[in-house]
């Protein structure tokens, strides 16, 4: 019965009911008909099937609504959606109220299982009711006969129970409610409209892929092809999009499918041959909700590519011009790096001046940089790091201020800008500050002084705006007494300093941590079914480590965990864990060594010492100049002479 004529721009849905469920439908349907073409079927089970199969060749529902049992067999013999009627406490309750008008030997039979609000209810109210759960038809039937047998006279339940109530000659009461039709049929309006979007998505990737000059082929886990676009055609020589739906290794036998089929293991840029024709092929896993549903292969042809890698070349300095990382990327689960945190925003927000952060290896410092550089107003302008120990002397010479053309033997024709100049507008990262050349400290501390920087080979001048973050593991104060590292430089540097807290010394974060890099280890690794018992086995051990690595090393060691979980083929057990780890270096005793917290208060007391020796010893200028109060500033000045004193 068709309650509302077909209308291309409405959702048609079919709410089929062979029970007293049907009525109600009939009801509610008109005060939809502006939102859906809803169609009644008025049978059941298999005869419902076969009324769905031959509607279907004129044209299909785009959902369909329906209750109990029946629903739940329409949904797994069907493709189309189908939204249930749902039961409320409302409905329950006046369900109920209109049974005990007829009489108080009442039952209520629910399908597959019976709310645990209605036992509460039953109990609260005292209610002498008999629930039962059934899961199919035949199951329904043999309810209601063992219901009549033991005396109870009304029957509440969905509309198969109702009319079984019915047929055994008592009173079968409908737990449905005009309100609970009305939901079902919102929500089948809303997966209709969910289903036009994702099709106009899908219609959109289609044409997205059809326009790649990569070819992408997709398979289904049977290794079947589901999906190709124009150019694997061209790539491979083959008519790969009119095979879909056969095997992969037959229409291109040359493909090899690598892991990512039978592990789920991601392989990208591998090279093969392909009808006489070199490939570079990427084959990642396709997921639907955490799950593997096939595979995606996608190919670039060599040439594209050698081109891409020449522009790439033409253009070096670029590699390293984006921060990817936010402060809110942080794991900070402890209060001190809430506080690091906390600090950095206000530098970025607030400031513009020169950062010292201090912190042991593996601590995240870069990733700190990088967070602060996204929080300052410089964000859309570059980020270059580069490690000043990684380099020698000249090569980090050239590489921070660039040369012209004919500065040395090998060098390009047209020059090249240094990284000062790359990074004009944003943010320069020094890494490992500590490791510096003398000479080029000097160098360094021209170009913060004026904010300009010369080539090497060049008398030209160049002015640059860059905001500089250092970082380093070392004490640069106990370096400036030792007469390796520059005062001057030091106190241009540390106008603003970030103490990054040991690991160790933050076991709140370890958890966090462990939390976050041990399951994405065993996700790349295709393990994910092992991510909850290892989490289990491993973070008890984990807690226990001195962490010398500090992020990096907890990183390192959640790749080893996963790499033996691979070996053994199931997941470590703790005393497993705990055995692998046992000659660890986190877990060996860390010898003596100065304190962040005293490296920090002796920089932070040399640094006013500069100040007030910059103010001729006005206390009261000194310390409007730090931010501080003139007691503040005695105290630090006190306690490091202190220290002083007691170091001998």
């Amino acid at each position: 019965m068709s309650i509302a004529a077909s209308d291309d721009r409405r959702p048609l849905i079919w709410a089929i009911s062979a029970h007293r469920l049907t009525e109600v439908f009939r009801t509610v349907s008109p005060e939809l008909a502006d939102r859906a073409a809803i169609e009644i079927i008025d049978k059941g089970f298999d005869d419902a099937i076969a009324e769905i199969a031959r509607r279907s060749e004129k044209r299909a529902c785009d959902v369909i609504v329906a209750a109990g049992a029946h629903g739940a067999y329409l949904r797994q013999n069907v493709s189309i959606p189908v939204a249930f009627v749902k039961v409320g406490g409302f409905d329950l309750m006046a369900a109920i109220c209109k049974a005990r008008q007829f009489s108080d030997r009442i039952a209520m039979v629910m399908h597959r299982r019976v709310p645990p609000a209605l036992n509460r209810f039953a109990t609260l109210f005292s209610l002498p009711m008999q629930i039962r759960a059934y899961q199919t038809a035949e199951d329904a039937r043999h309810c209601i006969q063992e219901l009549a047998a033991a005396g109870v006279e009304v029957v509440v339940g969905p509309g198969l129970i109702a009319n079984l109530a019915d047929e055994a000659g008592l009173t079968g009461i409908l737990v449905y409610s005009l309100d609970s039709v009305r939901a079902a049929f919102d929500d089948a309006i809303e997966i209709a409209a969910a289903q036009k979007a994702e099709k106009s998505r899908r219609t959109q990737l289609d044409s997205v892929l059809y326009h790649l000059n990569d070819g992408v082929i997709a398979v289904d886990m049977a290794g079947r092809i589901v999906a190709a676009n124009p150019s694997v055609d061209k790539l491979t020589g083959r008519r790969v999009r009119e095979a879909l739906g056969q095997p992969l290794r037959q229409v291109l036998p040359d493909l090899e499918p690598g892991q990512v089929m039978t592990r789920g293991a991601s392989e990208i840029g591998t090279v093969q041959e392909m009808g006489g024709k070199s490939v570079v092929v990427d084959r990642v896993p396709l997921l639907d909700e955490g799950m593997q549903t096939g595979a995606i292969f996608t190919l670039h042809g060599s040439s594209e590519l050698e081109r891409a890698v020449s522009k790439l070349r033409a253009h070096t300095h670029r590699r390293s011009r984006v921060a990817r990382y936010r402060l809110d990327d942080v794991v900070a689960e402890s209060a001190a790096m809430r506080q690091v945190i906390a600090q950095c925003r206000v530098f970025a927000e607030h400031s513009d001046a020169a950062v010292l952060i201090h912190g042991e290896s593996g601590t995240g410092k870069e990733l700190l940089a990088q967070g602060l550089h996204n929080a300052s107003r410089r964000r859309r302008h570059p980020f270059i790091a580069i490690n000043c120990g990684a380099f020698t002397e000249t090569l980090l010479e050239s590489e921070l201020f660039g040369y012209d053309e004919g500065a040395f033997t090998g060098a390009r024709r047209q020059g090249k800008p240094g990284l000062f100049e790359s990074a004009n507008e944003g943010t320069l990262f020094l890494d490992e500050i500590g490791e510096m050349p003398l000479p080029l400290q000097t160098r360094l501390l021209r170009a913060l002084q004026e904010k300009e920087i010369t080539r090497v080979g060049s008398v030209d001048t160049i002015p640059v705006d860059v905001r500089i973050v250092a970082a380093t593991h070392r004490d640069l104060l106990a370096m400036v007494r030792a007469g390796v590292f520059r005062e001057d430089l030091y106190y241009r540097l540390n106008i603003l300093q970030v103490v990054v807290p040991p690991l160790r010394d933050r076991p709140e974060d370890i958890e966090a941590l462990a939390r976050l890099l041990l399951p994405a280890a065993l996700g790349r690794a295709g393990l994910q079914e092992a991510v909850a018992p290892m989490l289990e086995a491993a973070l008890p051990v984990l807690k226990e480590g001195a962490w010398r690595g500090n992020v990096r090393e907890l990183e390192n060691v959640s790749e080893r965990l996963t790499m033996a979980c691979l070996t053994e083929g199931r997941p470590l057990s703790r005393r497993e864990v705990r055995a692998m780890l046992a000659d660890a270096p986190a877990r060996r005793q860390a010898p003596a060594a100065r304190s962040l917290s005293a490296v920090r208060a002796s920089q932070e007391a040399a640094h006013a010492r500069a100040v007030l020796a910059e103010c001729a010893g006005n206390h009261q200028e000194a310390a409007r100049r730090l931010g501080v109060s003139r007691t503040t500033l005695w105290r630090k000045i006190k306690a490091a002479q202190a220290r002083e004193q007691a170091s001998g």
